[in-house]
Parts: structure tokens; sequence; C-alpha cells
């Protein structure tokens, strides 16, 4: 209905409710609770008692309309409309003040949904630089790559990603340091002969899931699997012998006799 229209049928004893309604877009049941709760009452009635809504009827739906879409509550806007003494830009500043709290927040959320999808794709947010600084020099950043490619489409990738999204350099120093004294520990443990299933032995397993729980939950199953895979990878061999010979293996022993001293079959384990 164009305006013209509304203005002739308001001047003509005003518009029904679902006429009203049509013309500034709510539903007829609003504009009934708005009546019931006083918010905006039609001026007249008809012969038979219906509602008929004048062009200032109108008028206070527009801003009704108006202010809650600022987010103000029915209770307020009323209180905003039947007070015009009242100094509006009071609660509209508050509102205003809200409305910049909540784009702040979206903002933040905006940021760290990038910062997830910045670590998805690229595996750590991390220059090349500070990769090779922080891991150091035996370090490969493009191992990454192969890593995403690899388990990309994984549960446990799309943890380490979201942990990922939210580590600093600093954060990322300490797991570094971290792992850099465990492996110390397991190369001294495989040269004093340590044996797999001990009680120091069962200690270090620990300390291994522990820091692959920095990137994503790992369960005694899943460790097993990751220290078969190691085993089997000439890669992972040869990084972790070039730290103590025999050691890739020896890890592996000890994580299987750690999982089967937990109830795990290491023979039968699988990735859950």
């Amino acid at each position: 209905m164009t305006d013209t229209v509304m203005d002739d049928a308001a001047g003509a004893g005003g518009l029904t409710v679902g006429a009203a309604a049509s013309h500034v877009g709510v539903t007829v049941r609003t504009l009934h609770h708005w009546d019931a709760i006083g918010l905006v009452r039609p001026s007249g009635r008809t012969s038979g008692g219906y509602r008929l809504y004048s062009a200032a009827d109108v008028a206070r739906i527009h801003r009704v309309l108006i202010y809650r879409e600022l987010g103000l509550p029915l209770d307020d806007i009323g209180e905003l409309l039947d007070a015009p003494t009242v100094d509006m830009a009071v609660p509209l500043r508050q509102q205003r003040a809200q409305l910049v709290e909540r784009i702040s927040r979206l903002q933040a959320m905006v940021d760290a949904v990038d910062r997830m999808i910045d670590a998805a794709s690229a595996g750590i947010l991390l220059s090349p630089e500070e990769q090779v600084a922080i891991f150091g020099q035996r370090w490969e950043p493009s191992s990454l790559a192969g890593a995403r490619d690899r388990w990309g489409d994984t549960a446990q990738w799309a943890q380490y990603a979201e942990r990922a999204a939210g580590m600093s350099p600093e954060d990322w120093q300490r797991i570094a340091d971290n792992l850099a004294r465990l492996e110390n520990d397991l190369a001294a443990a495989k040269r004093a002969g340590v044996r797999p299933g001990s009680a120091e032995a069962n200690a270090l397993a620990e300390r291994h899931r522990a820091s692959i729980g920095a990137y994503f939950d790992c369960t005694h199953a899943m460790q097993v699997c990751l220290g078969r895979t190691h085993a089997a990878d000439p890669g992972f061999t040869a990084y972790y012998d070039a730290i103590e010979p025999g050691l890739t293996l020896w890890l592996r022993d000890i994580i299987d006799a750690n999982a089967r001293a937990r109830g795990v079959d290491p023979d039968s384990a699988t990735w859950t």
C-alpha cells in the first residue's frame, strides 16, 4: 500500500489491523500484542469493534520498530514514547554503548575464526623463520603441509587448528622447550637401559602422550597408532634415531607397554 493510499485510508477512519500490519511489515499478532501491553493502541474502532489505526498510530509503530532495531526492550520503548519530556539521548547513548560492545565482541569472534581458518590452512601461525628459531635447525616448515594433507580432514586436525589459533610465539616456545626436555629424558632412559613396562618407562610414555595433548586430545590407543606410524616412517625414524640410536623403536615399545598396562591391547589398537 502506498503512503497516499495509507493516508487516505487513515483519513477515512484509519487502517484495519491487517492493512496496518502489511504497511509497516509486521504481523497482525505483533500488533495485537502491542495493543495488549499498551505499546501501540489503535485510536479508533469500526462499528463492529475492529481496530483502526490512524496516521499517528502508524507513525508510532514506525518509531517502535526503529527502537526495537536498536535493541531496546519493549518496556523501555514504551517509556520513551510516552514520556516526551525525557532526555531521549540518555537511553540512546546507553544503547549505543551496548551496540559498540556487541560489535567489539563480534569482531573478536570474527578475528578468532579467521585465525582458526589460517591455522587450519597453514598448520601454524608462525613464519618459517619463527618456526626454525623456536623448533631448531632440524625443523622443516614444509612438513606442516604434508601433515595437513594427511590429517587435514580429521577431527584431531580441527582441534589442533582451534588450539593453534590461540597460541602465541611464547606458547610455542614453551611447547618446544617441554618437547626438548622430554626427548633428552627419553634418550637418557634408553641409554640407561630402562625397560619398557617399568614405572620409569610408563611415566615417560605418559609425558609423551601429554606432549601430543598440547595439539589434540590423545587416547592411549591413538598414542599406540602414532608410535606405530613413527616406527614405520623413515622421516620420523631418522629424527628420533639422530637423538639416540634405536630411540624410535624403544619409544614405540614403551608406548605399547604403557598402553597394555592401562587395558589397551597394542596389537588391536585403533585410532579412537
